[in-house]
């Protein structure tokens, strides 16, 4: 469900999904996003952990940074290999067949790391040539909107070798002077790389960012797990998760196009902020259900459950259960539990087993133990079972 409004405090929808989420009895993560094709600003994305899910966010869990995979910020892990030292010059070296990354580096027997990634892409009609450290992976989040192109692609085999005069595979930085060149700030500082030699089946070694090539260095990539946060340089992680709500500013610009004015709660003249809110109705549940969840079915918060209480006579014949089961879940409907009475003439463990594989929270079965005044309260997600008396029972659940 997506809603767009006017309002002179966007914080106010922000806490509210907090509560929202917190109520339905989720553990969320809070994570910094992009906004998507409406633009925007502080986007804010709620996140459940699930292997389920569809996203990936990176997390430290000393300091709580979150934040999605394709807008994260992360300091790089260290390359696998240290530079060589020394002032070089580039060198070119014969490298047949070695196209990719790994065929280079099982060929020299450098790491991944040591190398620079070329890649060329068309971003607002014309191309560019984005570098990375051989082991990273681009944020075309992050790349488009350097470019302010949602729409680029990769260069066409006839366009690299019309800029390059080489075919992919051999490509790289130096002496370049069309394009323009974009480096990740990871191949800052380092030293006597290898890279494409712009001639088909050579590279270079020794190649140096910032001396054998100019480049402006960015944030391009996307972090990687074990990166030190950007805060507190603890390693991150990487984590499956399931989107729950999206919420973001769109600004003032609407209110102000507008010359729209209203008065705050503390009685000053504000121009209203328009904000985008989307809430995952289902995909709460479904978020839900695969957190809580076991062998004989769902395990719901009673928030979202169908029913917050089951109430479950052993033996609806029996005329003392069936009273007391009526008045126990008269009780609760008094105390404004959603109860259900499950008198259907059926054997017990089918109750409990329908019960249980809805996810109702609480049971109370009303059995023989009836006739000492006394009914079993069970608690679906721990199975802790304890002696209540009838006329407390009702009460008790409302408690918890």
């Amino acid at each position: 469900m997506d809603a767009a409004g006017l309002d002179a405090a966007y914080r106010k929808h922000y806490d509210a999904y907090c509560r929202i989420f917190a109520r339905c009895g989720l553990e969320y993560s809070i994570v910094e996003a992009h906004s998507g094709a409406m633009g925007g600003s502080q986007s804010h994305e709620f996140m459940v952990e699930s292997e389920a899910g569809e996203d990936f966010v990176a997390m430290c869990r000393k300091c709580g940074y979150a934040a999605n995979r394709e807008k994260a910020a992360a300091h790089p892990s260290a390359p696998a290999a240290a530079d060589p030292d020394g002032d070089l010059t580039p060198e070119e070296f014969h490298t047949p067949g070695r196209k990719t990354i790994a065929e280079v580096s099982a060929f020299t027997g450098l790491p991944e790391s040591s190398q620079m990634k070329s890649l060329v892409l068309v971003a607002g009609g014309k191309p560019w040539l984005v570098l990375l450290r051989g082991d990273h992976q681009l944020s075309e989040t992050k790349f488009s909107a350097v470019a302010g192109d949602a729409a680029f692609r990769p260069a066409h085999p006839a366009e690299i070798r019309e800029a390059f005069g080489a075919d992919p595979g051999s490509l790289g930085p130096v002496g370049v002077t069309r394009l323009r060149i974009l480096a990740d700030r990871a191949l800052s500082g380092r030293r006597n790389m290898i890279a494409g030699a712009n001639r088909d089946d050579y590279h270079l070694r020794h190649v140096t960012p910032g001396e054998s090539f100019q480049a402006e260095f960015m944030d391009l990539r996307q972090v990687e797990p074990e990166d030190g946060c950007i805060n507190c340089g603890s390693p991150l992680e990487i984590r499956k998760t399931v989107e729950i709500g999206h919420i973001f500013k769109l600004g003032y610009k609407y209110s102000e196009s507008m010359g729209l004015h209203v008065t705050n709660a503390e009685g000053a003249d504000v121009t209203p902020i328009m904000g985008s809110y989307g809430i995952g109705i289902e995909r709460i549940l479904s978020a839900a259900i695969e957190l809580y969840h076991d062998k004989d079915g769902m395990s719901l918060p009673p928030a979202i459950a169908p029913f917050a209480v089951v109430v479950t006579p052993v033996n609806m014949a029996d005329a003392a259960q069936a009273k007391a089961a009526d008045e126990i879940y008269r009780a609760c409907k008094d105390l404004g539990l959603d109860t259900l009475l499950d008198d259907r003439d059926e054997r017990p463990g089918v109750k409990f087993k329908d019960a249980d594989l809805i996810g109702v929270p609480f049971r109370i079965t009303v059995g023989k133990k009836v006739g000492a005044g006394m009914v079993e309260l069970v608690e679906r997600r721990t199975r802790k079972t304890v002696d209540v008396l009838v006329g407390e029972v009702a009460r008790r659940v409302k408690g918890l």
